[in-house]
């Protein structure tokens, strides 16, 4: 199971390209140290790009794989500025309303990641991005062939309409507070544009910046950025809207002229004529279209659905195809968000002890069927996860704060509580009990009160009947122990805008960080700045000056080595703190779907978009009835 939306860094905009012949790694400098005042053709993070200049595909994808068909899917559980269930909104760039997912495909960027590769990005609308002898200024050669849906080529007063559109009040924290430290973006002429940097940004700003999909300004000459129009952004892409419903469903169309379609980041990709997502308002109604074959493709991220209910009439035919496939080797979080904007839960003591009332231990063999894991970091499944003592590089970091950070993060990295699986440990729950009374908490009539007489209340927001069902256990020894704890269960849209107003107790989300989370991602999820930003990520409100500090370390870092030294003291801190009460996660993508899709096993390490990876097989799909 997921919560919440999508992280930074997995929610860029990503366009995809094709796939390419093997090219080994080639010992580079980190950015820092790149090659100034030359065109380059890729950036990544510490240097070391897979794919030469003259690359002619990426590896993962298949130039072979026939074009046509439809691809159908149900929104996952998380996504950026959208909702699994509905959309109001064509415009997925701005705070205001639910965009529908996939919007991308729309769009094309600057450059694009590779997705076998953690950090690297290459051209796509630009050809070639220059470096500054600073390293403030990174100037782009655009391609002369590239062009909107329209026909019209796409210009560098383009990219400055886009980039002053990002910075916008309108737009979302996600695109907003990246560019902070961007100064001004330039259009040297139609086919050169620059964007300058204060100096203070990150070694590695670039790369979310060149991620960004770009914009046309007619479009927004004759139309407001706010969302109320539900009317889709012109774009450049592969696909482009075709039909839509607003909350029903949405449908991109393959773009038969794309300009783009033979460049070597694209080659091998985008092989569905159509691609089309359903929304649907209950997780049952999903499952039971997809069944009926309504729809082609489903992510599974209920356990129990998982374990109990894949078997129907299609699936033992042998007409769906039920499997596993192994998750992307990045950064994860799934946790719960306790609000420390709330002065009852400002307390460090408090959101330890109400980590203490869920006990995973009974969840994961009773509700969870022993799908799932333990997390215990933001950082799931990286090697800046912390273990053990710090080392002697993670306490010269960690020292100067001694006194101003939790004392815990000295120790052994923090973990959760680890219950004796009966679903109300009793030592636990005396513990938690202790705590809330170190915490000035005392009981009162079987509730807990402060010395105000104020009740100690916590609200757990959900939006869907699930997490009901997974969270009323946890929830009823929260109120065991004299917390006043309830579940709120709201819409959609509602959901949405209590997370952008920060209006909740504690609710649960997801975000996947990437494989090198920049400073500017650690800042939307972590910083003080992003605490107070309506729509930002800073769920809890984190303010901590000690984590600022290790924020901008990171974006400092020159290469691997340090940048895990200082993610891995990040990581000690944020644990210590206890703002994230994190719970579980899964090792694979549970994927159900029709069998008349063809697709490479060579699943990249760093991205896994089935709709722009896969291709319709004719052949299976006429031996199951679907042709």
């Amino acid at each position: 199971m997921g919560y919440g939306r999508s992280d930074p860094t997995r929610r860029q905009f990503l366009t995809l390209g094709g796939a390419a012949a093997a090219a080994s790694l080639m010992p580079l400098p980190g950015l820092a140290a790149l090659p100034r005042g030359e065109p380059l053709h890729g950036l990544s993070a510490f240097g070391e790009l897979g794919y030469p200049p003259d690359f002619e595909r990426f590896d993962y994808g298949n130039p072979d794989a026939p074009k046509g068909g439809t691809f159908n899917f149900q929104p996952p559980n998380w996504a950026f500025n959208q909702s699994p269930q509905s959309f109001d909104t064509l415009n997925s760039f701005v705070l205001r309303g639910t965009g529908p997912l996939r919007a991308e495909l729309a769009h094309d960027s600057l450059m694009v990641r590779a997705l076998d590769e953690p950090d690297a990005v290459y051209g796509l609308l630009a050809e070639s991005v220059t470096i500054s002898p600073d390293g403030n200024r990174f100037t782009f050669h655009l391609r002369p062939e590239a062009r909107w849906h329209d026909g019209k080529p796409v210009t560098a007063d383009d990219l400055v309409a886009t980039y002053t559109l990002f910075r916008s009040p309108e737009a979302h924290p996600a695109l907003s507070q990246p560019l902070n430290e961007l100064v001004e973006a330039i259009a040297e002429n139609d086919r050169t544009f620059t964007l300058v940097y204060s100096g203070r940004q990150s070694d590695r700003a670039i790369l979310n910046a060149a991620t960004y999909p770009v914009v046309q300004k007619a479009h927004f000459d004759n139309h407001p950025f706010d969302g109320s129009q539900m009317i889709a952004p012109a774009g450049s892409g592969p696909y482009a809207v075709s039909r839509f419903e607003a909350g029903v469903f949405v449908e991109y169309g393959r773009v038969d002229d794309y300009w783009a379609a033979d460049l070597p980041v694209n080659r091998g990709f985008s092989h569905f004529d159509r691609i089309r997502i359903d929304y649907y308002r209950e997780r049952q109604s999903a499952f039971e279209a997809f069944k009926k074959g309504s729809t082609l493709y489903r992510e599974e991220f209920t356990s129990k659905v998982w374990a109990t209910e894949y078997d129907f009439p299609a699936l033992n035919e042998g007409r769906i195809v039920k499997r596993t496939f192994p998750r992307e080797k990045y950064a994860a979080m799934q946790a719960w968000a306790v609000n420390l904007r709330r002065e009852r839960l400002a307390d460090r003591r408090v959101r330890e002890a109400i980590a203490s009332c869920f006990d995973f231990e009974w969840t994961r063999e009773i509700l969870f069927y022993g799908a799932y894991e333990r997390s215990q970091s933001p950082f799931e499944g990286s090697d800046f996860v912390a273990t053990g003592l710090p080392g002697a590089d993670e306490l010269a970091l960690l020292e100067p704060w001694r006194g101003q950070i939790p004392d815990e993060a000295f120790g052994e990295a923090v973990v959760q509580p680890v219950s004796d699986g009966s679903g109300r440990d009793r030592a636990l729950l005396a513990n938690a009990a202790r705590l809330l009374r170190d915490a000035g908490w005392r009981n009162d009539s079987g509730l807990l009160v402060n010395d105000k007489g104020k009740t100690l209340t916590l609200e757990m927001m959900v939006r869907d009947e699930v997490f009901v069902r997974v969270n009323q256990p946890f929830v009823e020894n929260m109120r065991a122990i004299g917390i006043d704890a309830t579940i709120r269960l709201v819409d959609p849209s509602q959901f949405e805008a209590r997370l952008r107003d920060f209006d909740f107790d504690m609710v649960g989300t997801a975000r996947s960080l990437g494989a090198t989370p920049t400073g500017e991602s650690l800042e939307l999820l972590f910083s003080s700045r992003a605490a107070a930003t309506k729509g930002g990520d800073n769920l809890p409100g984190t303010a901590d000056p000690a984590v600022d500090h290790l924020i901008a370390l990171a974006g400092e870092a020159k290469d691997r080595g340090e940048y895990t030294i200082v993610m891995r003291a990040l990581d000690r801190v944020l644990r210590a703190r206890r703002d994230w009460i994190p719970n579980w996660h899964a090792a694979n993508h549970r994927v159900a779907y029709w069998d008349m899709f063809g697709f490479s096993e060579n699943k990249p390490d760093y991205g896994f978009p089935v709709e722009r990876l896969w291709w319709y097989d004719k052949d299976k799909a006429k031996a199951i009835g679907r042709a």
